[in-house]
């Protein structure tokens, strides 16, 4: 049997992953006076309900070598072949833990993926794996075709606001006034495995614009499904993807929720959309 690992980068959680075929191991979330449990939280409102009272943002760490160490043993011990999917290198260090946990364990049937994704695009990549697997593909040859297909996934966000931008110290507190002010709304997306802008725009509408825009200019593969995300308010999620499939004629899509990796500098109210650019 082959399984396959991802992480909670994905917004993947450990109660969630079994029913999309997978397993997640989880990234530690220290608010200032409690750690918060993903294991109990599928649509992250514990997440964002904490986040709304916190006085400074919650610090991430990777997930550890040991977590990892673990599940390559009781694989090693059953016979069954492991690949794991990551959180970006660029902004996590739970792509070397796995690395450091392969080679601890001494175990050959293991392969490692760094998605250079995060989100929505990272749990793309591991779905896009168990759709291989089911398809009789073997643990190499998905590990050789994610290496080749990641770069061709894309997802953007839509911030609603700059307040925990400014909160964590990533835009001065003069410009998130000003941005509040205006109504300013960042978008970003993931280059090279890093976190960047692609654009700030006055109001959700032109916001949406900005990431409907870079959609058109991708194109889209239609043989996968395009995805839609949101953070806390499922409803605007929802509103985002139905505008979405009636503007450009969509017929495959999934919405799901978005956690920590984006939403502890974006906050509540935001969306988003991925999908592989043909």
């Amino acid at each position: 049997m082959l399984r396959i690992i991802t992480d909670t980068g994905s917004d993947v959680t450990y109660l969630g992953a079994p029913a999309l075929g997978m397993e997640s191991v989880e990234l530690g979330v220290q608010f200032e006076d409690f750690s918060y449990d993903y294991r109990n939280d599928t649509d992250f409102s514990v997440f964002y309900e904490a986040l709304a009272k916190a006085k400074n943002l919650p610090t991430t760490s990777q997930v550890t070598p040991g977590q990892y160490l673990d599940l390559f043993e009781d694989a090693k011990a059953k016979g069954d072949e492991v690949l794991v999917v990551t959180i970006s290198s660029e902004i996590s260090g739970t792509y070397q833990s796995a690395i450091m946990a392969q080679e601890m364990s001494g175990y050959e049937g293991i392969s490692v993926v760094d998605s250079h994704l995060a989100s929505v695009g990272q749990r793309m990549l591991a779905e896009y794996a168990v759709r291989l697997r089911e398809a009789g593909k073997g643990r190499l040859e998905i590990a050789e075709a994610l290496e080749q297909v990641k770069s061709q996934v894309v997802f953007g966000v839509l911030m609603d606001s700059l307040k925990y931008l400014k909160k964590g110290g990533r835009v001065s507190p003069a410009m998130g006034i000003l941005g509040e002010l205006l109504h300013v709304k960042p978008t970003v997306t993931m280059r090279e495995g890093k976190i960047v802008t692609l654009g700030k725009a006055r109001g959700t509408e032109s916001a949406k614009q900005v990431l409907w825009n870079q959609f058109e200019a991708d194109g889209y593969d239609e043989s996968w499904p395009v995805y839609f995300g949101y953070t806390y308010n499922k409803e605007m999620g929802e509103a985002f993807m139905q505008e979405t499939k009636e503007k450009f004629g969509l017929t495959e899509c999934i919405l799901c929720s978005v956690g920590g990796v984006i939403g502890t500098h974006g906050g509540p109210n935001n969306v988003a959309i991925g999908y592989k650019k043909k």
